[in-house]
């Protein structure tokens, strides 16, 4: 069901279990978004279906526009003729992207949560790719133990994770999300505190030390804000 205000999600794969299985993972973390499946043919064969991918973009509609994963090349053709049949003002608002079926939709997923508009929820999927930023640095690397700070002076806390099974999809979907809803930067050891998957791919663990910085000076309530979510365990300890 399309949720009033946000941009939509489309999953299309040949396989129907893959498409419900993502829906089901992305809803961990955007529990209001609108998460549609498209998998499988209308038999329940493995394969594609014109109808179902037509009637998930009707479904996850409302009227901010929707995003579209595919998972195999003739799904994106799939995808593509349904686009076709739509009339010119639906069409103009619907965006097939080339992405990882899973690392795109769950970032995508955390952007149409937070209420990101239509291209930034494209670009969120899209960096899953690698291709619009780069992931933060492995836990253990020179650079990330170094924990680069981005503060330049700015706010900077210095906390630990305490949740027993570090800083995983959940967690990390909910201090995105936290962050997204500031206007200044905020960084997590370096990395990007907006990027879903650059701080999943830091793999934090119980115990490892979080500094959370801001270059702008201004900073101070979204580093306070990240700092006290990481210290209360994410409602997990």
């Amino acid at each position: 069901m399309a949720a009033e205000g946000r941009v939509g999600l489309v999953f299309v794969s040949h396989s129907a279990k893959i498409a419900e299985g993502l829906v089901e993972l992305a809803g961990q973390m955007a529990p209001d978004a609108a998460l549609i499946a498209a998998g499988g043919t209308d038999d329940g064969r493995i394969g594609t279906s014109f109808d179902r991918v037509s009637a998930a973009i009707d479904e996850a509609d409302a009227g901010r526009g929707v995003v579209v994963l595919c998972d195999l090349g003739s799904a994106i053709l799939t995808a593509e003729t349904a686009l076709d049949f739509l009339d010119e003002e639906q069409r103009d608002r619907v965006r097939i992207v080339d992405a990882p079926l899973v690392e795109g939709g769950v970032a995508a997923a955390v952007a149409a949560q937070a209420g990101d508009d239509l291209e930034a929820v494209v670009a969120a999927a899209r960096s899953a790719s690698g291709v619009d930023e780069a992931p933060g640095p492995a836990s253990g690397s020179p650079v990330a133990d170094a924990h680069p700070s981005a503060g330049g002076g700015g706010p900077q806390r210095t906390v630990r994770l305490i949740n027993a099974d570090g800083l995983h999809a959940r967690p990390a979907a909910e201090l995105v999300k936290l962050a997204s809803t500031f206007a200044q930067p905020v960084t997590v050891n370096g990395t990007n505190a907006k990027s879903l998957l650059a701080i999943m791919a830091m793999g934090l663990t119980k115990g490892a030390e979080v500094v959370i910085a801001s270059a702008d000076p201004e900073g101070g309530p979204a580093v306070d804000a990240l700092a006290e979510l990481v210290e209360s365990g994410f409602g997990e300890a």
